[in-house]
């Protein structure tokens, strides 16, 4: 099972499956500015982030890497400033979060798409191979400390805040994600609704209910590292010591035991997005996903029901949203044959982001 830019992909049936599946105006304007024409701004540290090693990238496309207590380890944030940021020093800009999905990291985040816009700021932070855009239940684990919402929640929002000329205010932020990030996207707009007008699902997997319970295993293969071990017990061509699971923990580690007994996974249930969308009333919506041409050993195939259970629930709650199921992706751009790939993705992104401009200047 090869690691792709973007995520990863299925091989399998039963386990195998699940392993490839989860394979305000009132702040001061931002100081940044680029200290010439090709080198990116000098940011200041604060909100429990520390700038580490050396920026990369130019002025407007680049990359920090920062440290927090609330993370083990260095972490990248991926910056895409408007090409008129430097321009015009009193004007604002909205934002977009975006969250990659998993195994990836934000410098791989390179979709055209993502370039695009004159109108806002894109933020791309790092979410971890398996962080799942959560505070870890278990903080004791080999990994270290595993607090990504409070690290993409309380730190980074109020770091690029203080330090570019945003609009922060809930109406001028967003947050999408595909894949993993599609999970995180909806699940920060459910647990702080008061930050987010906006937020999109790219083929996320946004239900992880007994009913869509090999998205939950998906889950769980990524964090005990079940691709590592899969590859260890065959005799394919797999590399279990290049799993980028490693090192496997405990299946309770993030959310709590995945298994329906007893209600001992009433953790995953209470994280589940399909089965909170009334805390996104008033939230702008939309669902991208394809159906990886109908056959079940595709990402997408299992990714496609869960979206249609997301929208089941808003109609049952008379909610607005944006929903597009490409299918195959025949009539979905040039580069999307349904799967769970790069090429749909930055398709979702040509849809969305005028769709975001709009609500932003609306």
């Amino acid at each position: 099972m090869a690691r792709t830019s973007n995520r990863w992909r299925l091989t399998a049936t039963g386990m195998v499956t699940a392993v490839a599946l989860a394979l305000a105006l009132a702040l001061p304007a931002g100081p940044a500015q680029a200290a010439d024409g090709t080198a990116p701004p000098p940011l200041t540290n604060g909100f429990g982030l520390t700038q580490v090693d050396t920026a990369v990238g130019g002025p407007t496309n680049f990359t920090i890497t920062v440290t927090t207590p609330e993370v083990a380890g260095k972490h990248h944030i991926k910056i895409i400033l408007p090409s008129g940021y430097y321009g015009d020093p009193n004007r604002r800009y909205p934002v977009l979060y975006f969250l990659h999905g998993s195994p990836d990291d934000p410098i791989q985040q390179n979709y055209p798409a993502l370039t695009t816009s004159d109108s806002m700021i894109t933020v791309i932070p790092d979410g971890g191979a398996r962080g799942w855009y959560a505070n870890w239940l278990n903080q004791k684990t080999q990994l270290g400390a595993q607090n990504w919402e409070n690290f993409h929640l309380k730190q980074v929002i109020p770091f690029i805040d203080a330090n570019l000329r945003t609009i922060p205010t809930k109406k001028a932020r967003a947050v999408a994600g595909v894949s993993m990030g599609g999970f995180g996207a909806l699940h920060y707009a459910q647990v702080r609704p008061d930050l987010f007008s906006q937020t999109a699902s790219l083929s996320g997997d946004i239900d992880l209910s007994v009913r869509s319970m090999d998205l939950r295993l998906a889950v769980v293969a990524s964090v005990t590292d079940a691709l590592g071990a899969i590859c260890g017990s065959s005799s394919g061509a797999c590399d279990p010591d290049n799993s980028p699971y490693k090192p496997g923990v405990d299946s309770d580690a993030l959310f709590g035991s995945p298994y329906p007994v007893f209600n001992a996974d009433w953790r995953w249930n209470e994280v589940d997005p399909a089965a909170h969308m009334d805390k996104l009333a008033g939230i702008g919506i939309s669902i991208y996903v394809g159906n990886g041409g109908g056959v079940p050993t595709e990402p997408e195939f299992w990714l496609e029901g869960a979206a249609q259970h997301v929208k089941d629930s808003m109609d049952a709650l008379g909610m607005p949203y944006h929903y597009v199921d490409y299918g195959d992706g025949s009539t979905w751009g040039t580069q999307c044959n349904g799967g769970h790939n790069g090429g749909c993705w930055e398709q979702d992104l040509r849809d969305l982001i005028p769709r975001l401009e709009r609500a932003f200047a609306s």
